[in-house]
């Protein structure tokens, strides 16, 4: 009961001294309304990173890339063969700890059209079905390559939403979907049979995107017609996927990589076109993601048998990303954590000031309840709750700000990953808070305890 009294008396020498407990308060609310918000954006921030590494294959995907040959061996540079299919052919008979193999041989200058309209894809790439379960995609219309299509290099390909957009409209802009099943279009001037769609896929950030771009059409004038813009943004992983022009395999290497894949050379100094048999990448992933590292080193000891011992290769696993995504949250969690306890600091020096003016204003108070039989420790306690009791109404204040905050920032700026408020900031902001209550009214609470009664009923 006598916390309960405590607090409703503090309450009350608050309520007393509204504007100046107001300004008390001020730098407590800012700083837990900053710390609470910094900590949404940094979730958001967190969730739209992470969504766009499992769009592109989650985090069991280890990608083969070229990289140059090691010092070491510079003189075997022209020797080095790159990533065949021969490397495929390998891992699939020997590398046990692998259970899918996914090939990529991509076009350059890629570019999609149709009657009029020009598409340019994300990326244009020769694959096997092994890539729909590599990217996690799914053919929504239509259906994928057969055997027969890679084995006769049949002119057939598979698209994403974004090539149809582009090529035969969108369906907010033409009043439904098309589905372009059997269509022709040309990728670089060859003809080729859309004979399946993926679905459309879509974060958060980009269905935003998309919802503006859409009032935006709808507010403007009849007859003006307005790119929207929001399937340009090439730094969306999703965009990517829907972006995405696939053919067999085998059509691309006939088509576009048997004739003149590559400039080579000659020891007379003149330039030769010659076939390009390399991959671009070779997408893994492993049985047992807690075997990734032997996974890894027995990839990389089957590949340095095919290619006769020259290292023109590196593999990377999706767990660097995510150490670079972890990485970055910790920065930006610190950077903005320190400047919330220094606002909360501020705010503490701000309460302790305002408790010591107080106390001076209540010396013969103080003085009348010590004589009327209140110990140090009553005075002592009765100061504390007060200073606690202001910290805490500054940091509730400041929650609430900080969901307001939240709010501006989503109005100001939409199409950015939204926000997240979660309890743990929340529960940090509040018990530092508190804690800065504590330490802001322990000296004052000290003070006042040791006040002799006699004087302080004759201070004036």
């Amino acid at each position: 009961m006598k916390l309960f009294n405590a607090i409703m008396i503090g309450l009350k020498d608050i309520w007393a001294h509204k504007y100046r407990s107001l300004l008390t308060m001020l730098g407590i609310v800012l700083g837990v309304a900053s710390l609470v918000a910094m900590a949404a954006i940094v979730k958001g921030m967190e969730n739209g990173m992470k969504e766009s590494l499992v769009a592109m294959g989650g985090v069991d995907k280890v990608r083969i890339e070229d990289e140059d040959v090691p010092l070491h061996q510079q003189h075997l540079e022209d020797q080095a063969p790159g990533k065949t299919m021969a490397d495929v052919l390998a891992l699939q008979q020997n590398a046990t700890l692998v259970r899918l193999i996914s090939p990529e041989m991509g076009l350059r200058n890629d570019v999609v059209r149709r009657g009029g309209k020009t598409a340019y894809p994300s990326e244009t790439v020769g694959v096997t079905r092994a890539v729909l379960e590599m990217n996690l995609y799914e053919v929504q219309h239509g259906r994928f390559f057969s055997d027969y299509d890679q084995e006769h290099a049949s002119s057939v390909c598979v698209i994403g939403t974004g090539i149809r957009d582009e090529l035969f409209g969108a369906p907010e802009e033409v009043g439904e979907e098309i589905i372009p099943i059997g269509e022709i279009i040309h990728l670089n001037g060859q003809p080729f049979t859309i004979v399946g769609m993926f679905k459309h896929y879509e974060s958060e950030m980009t269905r935003k995107l998309r919802e503006l771009a859409q009032q935006n059409k709808d507010k403007q004038e009849p007859g003006i017609q307005r790119r929207t813009g929001w399937r340009s943004q090439r730094w969306d992983a999703f965009w990517r996927k829907n972006n995405v022009v696939y053919i067999p395999i085998r059509t691309m290497w006939v088509k576009f990589r048997s004739g003149a894949g590559r400039e080579v050379e000659m020891d007379d100094g003149s330039i030769v076109a010659m076939p390009d048999p390399r991959l671009d990448d070779i997408d893994i992933k492993v049985r047992d993601f807690d075997k990734i590292q032997e996974a890894i080193a027995q990839v990389k000891n089957i590949l340095m048998i095919t290619h006769n011992g020259i290292e023109d290769f590196e593999i990377d696993t999706q767990e660097d990303r995510i150490e670079d995504i972890n990485k970055n949250i910790r920065n930006a969690r610190m950077s903005g954590g320190i400047i919330a306890a220094l606002s909360l600091l501020v705010g503490g020096i701000g309460i302790m000031n305002i408790m010591l003016a107080s106390i001076n204003e209540r010396i013969r108070e103080i003085g009348t309840c010590k004589a009327l039989g209140a110990t140090g420790t009553d005075i002592f306690a009765q100061i504390l709750v007060e200073s606690v009791t202001l910290a805490l109404l500054g940091a509730l204040a400041g929650i609430l700000a900080a969901f307001g905050l939240v709010q501006i920032i989503e109005a100001a700026s939409p199409t950015q990953n939204s926000p997240v408020i979660t309890t743990t900031p929340m529960i940090i902001a509040v018990a530092f808070s508190c804690g800065v209550g504590i330490l802001a009214g322990f000296f004052p609470a000290i003070k006042a305890a040791r006040f002799d009664p006699i004087q302080a009923l004759r201070y004036e």
